[in-house]
C-alpha cells in the first residue's frame, strides 16, 4: 500500500481563511523589530500549523511535510528565548497530539543551504545550526525520535569528486547531535554531477546508517547507475523496521516544453512506480493538495506496480 501526501502549504485554507504557516519578514525589519515580533510571527504560524493537520485528518491525508519557516530567522536567536515560547510550545504539542490521532505522518526538509559536504566551516556550522533548529521542532512536535519523524537534507555539492564530499559529510554527520543523527535522511539528487540513490547507498548508509529517500523525479534526471526497479528497493532497504519514504514530482516539460527538465509541475501526469513496496510518497507538485486530490482521482491505487 502506498500512502500520499503533499508539502507545506495548503492552497484552500490559505485562500479561504488566510491559513499559513510561514509568514516571515525581510532582514531590515526583523533588525527593526527583533526577537518579539519573530516571536508573535511563530506563534501564528505554529497556531494555523494545528489548522492544517486537523484538515489533512478530515480528509484523510496521512503524510504531510511541515514548512521549514515556522520561526522566521530562527538561526538568529535561540527558540527556547522567544517571548512566547510556552504558547508556541503548547500549540507545537498540539500539532502532535492532532498528526497523531489521524495517524498522520510529519517531516520535515531543510533547504539546500544545508551541505554537510562542504570544506567551507562556516557552512558547516550554519548547517548544524540549523538541523538543530530542525530538531527542536521536531521535540516540540512530541514526535518519535526515529525516521518516521524525518529530517530530510541533500548530500551537497561534489565539486567533482563525489568521495571526497561524501567523506567530508560522514565526517560531519559525527558532529550532530544524537537526536537529529536518529531522525537524518538523505535524498537523492536531479543533477547527473551529484548522488545517485547508489551512490548514498554506498557512501551514507553504509557507513552511517542514514536511510535514503528515494525521489522519483531525481532518478529521472539525475545520475543513471540502476533501473528505477532496483534503486527504490535499494533505498527502502536502508529504513529498518520504519516506512521508507518517497518523493514524487513530474516533469515541468510536460505542461512548458520550455522549462527545464528537473523543474516541478503543477500537476501529475505519470504515477508513482511503488515496485510492489509499501510506502509514504510526498507528492511535491506546486498545486499542492489540489494536486494530490487529483492524483488521486487518476489513479485510486495510488501507483503503478
Amino acid at each position: 500500500m502506498v500512502r500520499l501526501g503533499y508539502a507545506c502549504i495548503n492552497m484552500e485554507l490559505q485562500e479561504k481563511r488566510g491559513i499559513q504557516t510561514s509568514r516571515g519578514m525581510i532582514k531590515r525589519t526583523f533588525q527593526q523589530k527583533g526577537i518579539t515580533y519573530a516571536s508573535q510571527l511563530a506563534l501564528q504560524n505554529c497556531k494555523d500549523l494545528i489548522e492544517v493537520v486537523r484538515w489533512n485528518n478530515a480528509r484523510g491525508v496521512k503524510v504531510f511535510r511541515v514548512t521549514s519557516c515556522l520561526f522566521p530567522w530562527a538561526s538568529e536567536y535561540s527558540i527556547d528565548d522567544l517571548p512566547d515560547i510556552e504558547e508556541i510550545s503548547r500549540a507545537l504539542a498540539t500539532v502532535g497530539f492532532v498528526a497523531a490521532e489521524g495517524g498522520q505522518r510529519l517531516s520535515l526538509h531543510p533547504g539546500p543551504f544545508n551541505i554537510l559536504a562542504s570544506e567551507t566551516e562556516r557552512v558547516v556550522d550554519s548547517c548544524i545550526t540549523d538541523l538543530k533548529i530542525h530538531q527542536k521542532i521536531m521535540e516540540l512536535m512530541k514526535q518519535p525520535e526515529n525516521r518516521w519523524a524525518k529530517i530530510n537534507i541533500h548530500v551537497g555539492a561534489a565539486k567533482g569528486d563525489r568521495q571526497k564530499a561524501l567523506d567530508t559529510w560522514c565526517r560531519n554527520f559525527e558532529r550532530l547531535p544524537e537526536g537529529v543523527q536518529k531522525r537524518l535522511t538523505v535524498e537523492n539528487d536531479d543533477k547527473e554531477n551529484l548522488y545517485s540513490i547508489k551512490h548514498l547507498y554506498d557512501g551514507v548508509f553504509k557507513r552511517t546508517g542514514v536511510a535514503i529517500v528515494a525521489d522519483q523525479h531525481h532518478h529521472e534526471c539525475g545520475h543513471q547507475d540502476l533501473p528505477w526497479s532496483e534503486a527504490l528497493p535499494l533505498a527502502a532497504s536502508t529504513w529498518g523496521n520504519v516506512r521508507p519514504t518517497c518523493h514524487l514530482s513530474n516533469s515541468r516539460q510536460l505542461e512548458d516544453p520550455k522549462e527545464a527538465k528537473n523543474a516541478h509541475s503543477d500537476w501529475y501526469y505519470t504515477p508513482f512506480i511503488d515496485c510492489g513496496l509499501e510506502v509514504d510518497v510526498v507528492l511535491e507538485a506546486k498545486m499542492k493538495e489540489r494536486a494530490l486530490f487529483d492524483y488521486q482521482k487518476k489513479w485510486p491505487a495510488g501507483s503503478a506496480g
